[in-house]
């Protein structure tokens, strides 16, 4: 399944919550004076983790929220508890973020902001390769779903 630029499927009121827990995270990062990003983790309808952009507070240019979210969540909860599981990410995740994903198992990406929404309110380098191509032909499949919320996404990105 691939993204579209509208909502593509059913959003409940589940994904409604833990994408909105993704987008506080995003508010989070920014207060901490990281790029506005958030991810939580979904396995089983339990909201496992959620965790946020750190590349300024850690120097490390890996630090996008959903990279950060697979590692901590394994580390924490074992490498288990990303498998089969959804990420729903404040910002449509990049190429690097859904090469993470993919391999930490994860089998649905949903997402608030695009990335033509990312550029627009941050500018700066951009990688052109949507979420959704970036996992298209991938084995076992994962779909992609958004933007769902995207203006309250687009709200943190733009400071307002």
């Amino acid at each position: 399944m691939t993204a579209t630029e509208h909502p593509n499927d059913v959003f409940t009121e589940d994904d409604r919550t833990h994408l909105r827990a993704a987008i506080e995270a995003s508010r989070q990062a920014r207060a901490a004076g990281n790029m506005p990003f958030g991810a939580s983790l979904v396995k089983d309808g339990r909201l496992l983790w959620v965790a946020q952009n750190n590349q300024s507070t850690t120097g490390d240019c890996t630090g996008h929220a959903e990279v950060v979210l697979v590692r901590e969540a394994r580390q924490a909860l074992g490498e288990l508890s990303t498998v089969g599981a959804t990420v729903y990410a404040s910002g449509e995740p990049c190429a690097m973020c859904a090469g993470a994903m993919f391999w930490a198992g994860i089998r649905r990406v949903v997402y608030a902001a695009t990335t033509p929404d990312i550029e627009a309110a941050l500018g700066g380098p951009s990688l052109p390769m949507r979420c959704a191509q970036a996992l298209a032909a991938t084995q076992p499949p994962v779909r992609v779903d958004g933007p769902w919320l995207r203006d309250e996404a687009v709200a943190v990105l733009t400071g307002a």
